[in-house]
């Protein structure tokens, strides 16, 4: 090729780096990389995680509070559809896999609300924060394997929960009595601790028990249900018929000022979130509630405008 003493380069010599399988070195650190974007990232939003309003399921996954809540609210089943329930992007990359309904999440029930220690960092110049087991004072994160224990919550390393149980079966935190079966891992990713972990939240269904270890939603409802509706058929079998009388129609009022929807929607608001005694939740589930307000009513003045 022009007398300069070159060759045409071959296939070989163009491929620099031929196709080879990762070393163990290179899996575990993208694994480790992965485990450490878990224990930061809500996987349902990819936004920033805060330790102290963080949630687990029965897989000990760890999520926000706010997107649990979010998550159960009727709308995001009945807006599925709408523009504005399409996942936008979150800090430029693409909507996570993972969605709320993969989850099977279906209340508060199925979550444990995790409850973390923050410690003083020692030898800083500067004083900085961390998350550290009580017992070990070990940093929480991926280097460290954590757990936490149900019902309570307190989060512990693996090796301080393992020696406490072999003296005594209560949590260290709040002395609430625990079984070896409620001992959850954070995140996990061995296929021993899967497995167990499977097993459990069957044999919970089985009892009719949620991962929180309460009565699973409905099934104290329906039991009622059915006593009432056997209450009925025996009441009803001794009483007389009345004879047929003239249909009764129920009136409702509306009220003359425009101002009536809005009063209604905050009256709904309050008399839903009284009955939540935990300050943070209720303030939480309001702006949850009012948000879903706001989306309601703009999609009832865009469908009128057509």
């Amino acid at each position: 090729m022009g007398n300069d003493g070159g060759s045409i380069p071959t296939r070989r010599e163009l491929v620099k780096s031929a196709a080879r399988v990762p070393t163990v070195s290179e899996l575990k650190a993208t694994a480790f990389e992965n485990l450490g974007h878990a224990w930061t990232h809500d996987p349902l939003t990819s936004e920033q995680l805060d330790l102290e309003n963080v949630v687990s399921d029965w897989r000990g996954r760890l999520y926000s509070y706010e997107s649990v809540l979010k998550g159960l609210m009727p709308s995001a089943a009945d807006g599925a559809n709408d523009d504005e329930a399409t996942p936008a992007l979150v800090n430029g990359e693409s909507p996570p896999e993972l969605t709320f309904a993969s989850t099977g999440i279906k209340s508060l029930r199925d979550v444990v609300k995790l409850k973390f220690r923050r410690y003083a960092s020692p030898g800083k110049e500067k004083e900085k924060w961390i998350w550290a087991c009580p017992v070990t004072l070990k940093e929480m994160g991926p280097a460290t394997k954590a757990v936490y224990l149900v019902p309570c919550g307190h989060v512990f390393a693996e090796a301080a929960i393992k020696e406490i149980y072999k003296k005594d079966e209560v949590c260290p935190g709040c002395s609430e009595p625990f079984q070896a079966g409620d001992v959850i891992p954070i995140l996990p990713t061995e296929k021993a601790d899967l497995d167990r972990l499977m097993a459990r939240i069957n044999d919970l269904k089985a009892k009719g028990l949620t991962h929180s270890l309460k009565k699973g939603k409905g099934n104290g409802r329906k039991k009622r249900k059915a006593d009432e509706a056997n209450g009925d058929r025996a009441a009803n079998s001794d009483k007389p018929k009345d004879p047929p009388g003239p249909y009764v129609t129920s009136s409702v009022s509306l009220s003359k000022d425009g101002t009536s929807a809005k009063v209604h929607s905050e009256s709904d608001i309050s008399s839903r979130v009284s009955g939540i005694n935990n300050a943070m939740t209720a303030g939480i589930t309001a702006k949850v509630l009012a948000e879903q307000e706001e989306r309601n009513k703009r999609r009832k003045l865009a469908a009128s405008a057509r």
